[in-house]
């Protein structure tokens, strides 16, 4: 699963990106610098792995990661084809959340709208999201409507939910305001990859007077992200892509200097990880401490499946404990003796922080 860093142009976009997979080179700091989308995988911080590994000796820990797409600035008017405007939104279109990145700094760079004023970026971009979405409606369902009248029933479905989608995005809010019972209606809504039923996790970019964002422009999207169930991750984009340089030393000497306690870019990994609906579960042992991607409401198939797709068809049991368990007991044979392990079938929604063995045929 992929995130997308959209923002406007000159917003810090390029250098969060740069920060993120530590590509080094910062890319020009004009419009449309990034034509074509750059993809990054980036570590997701875990603490637990350390835990695991302290008790369980392994050559090697490996984390679960994010994929990341630096999407090329967008400007007001994209959605009627403004400044390259269809090919940036079809690259939004093929991600599965987005990372707003908001300009909450001023600094020297012009904005483009001359002015800093992060909420009037939001709702610049959410509009032309917005408009993007209700061009799809019309002509979804002008296709629908044809089909419909041939006694096609799935069209008939589909037209009923652009119905329900056109009055929302008509009322200016995000399709993923709407509230889909039916499991077969949320089938269709996926199918149709609107721009505004994606999650949206808000980066607020600071400059290095404010790194935990408590200033009165980062609050002001702390406010509007709110109205949404967005998170919010105040990063200081110029100084995160200097700590990406540094050894490890140096690294925690600045951090102190700032006064945080972790690059902001930890943060900012994990919350893209909750907001495109991930978990872990772990796998441990001798050569290995392992964080493996599951959505959440996986069932322990299905995670079985990442590890390998023969462990998913042969499929017998899962052999489970929590991290806790391992932390209080010190070691999975006491974990065994205690009655801690737990058994689980095919039925199993996993849990995140699940330790896990999986049992299988061939």
């Amino acid at each position: 699963m992929e995130a997308g860093i959209v923002g406007l142009p000159n917003v810090g976009k390029s250098t969060l990106f740069n920060a993120l997979t530590q590509a080094g080179a910062l890319a020009a700091n004009y419009p449309f610098a990034t034509i074509e989308p750059n993809v990054g995988v980036v570590p997701v911080p875990d603490p637990r792995l350390d835990l695991i590994q302290s008790f369980i000796t392994s050559q090697k820990v490996i984390p679960a990661s994010v994929r990341l797409v630096d999407v090329a600035g967008l400007v007001k008017g994209a959605s009627a084809g403004e400044g390259l405007g269809n090919k940036f939104l079809s690259h939004i279109r093929n991600v599965d959340a987005i990372c707003h990145v908001v300009r909450c700094f001023q600094g020297e760079v012009t904005h483009v709208d001359g002015d800093v004023n992060p909420v009037r970026d939001i709702e610049t971009i959410q509009t032309e999201l917005l408009l993007s979405d209700l061009q799809m409606v019309e002509s979804a369902s002008q296709k629908s409507a044809k089909l419909a009248r041939g006694g096609d029933k799935e069209a008939k479905a589909k037209l009923a939910l652009l119905e329900q989608v056109g009055a929302v995005l008509n009322e200016e809010q995000p399709v993923r305001s709407l509230q889909i019972e039916d499991k077969e209606q949320r089938k269709l809504l996926r199918g149709f990859a609107f721009l505004t039923a994606k999650p949206v996790l808000y980066v607020a970019n600071v400059d290095d007077t404010d790194p935990a964002g408590e200033g009165p422009l980062v609050q002001a999207v702390r406010d509007f992200a709110a109205k949404d169930g967005a998170d919010v991750v105040p990063v200081c984009a110029q100084l995160e892509s200097e700590l990406a340089e540094l050894d490890e030393e140096d690294r925690a000497e600045m951090l102190a200097d700032v006064g945080l306690e972790e690059p902001a870019l930890a943060a900012l990994s994990r919350a893209a990880y909750r907001t495109l609906g991930l978990q872990s579960f772990y796998t441990a042992g001798p050569k290995e401490v392992r964080a493996w991607t599951v959505p959440v409401g996986a069932t322990a198939p299905e995670a079985a499946g990442q590890i390998h797709s023969d462990i998913q068809r042969g499929f017998i049991r899962c052999e489970t404990y929590s991290v806790s368990d391992l932390v209080e007991l010190k070691s999975e044979k006491a974990i065994r003796e205690a009655g801690r392990l737990r058994v689980e079938g095919k039925e199993y929604v996993m849990r995140d922080g699940d330790v896990c063995h999986f049992l299988h045929n061939g």
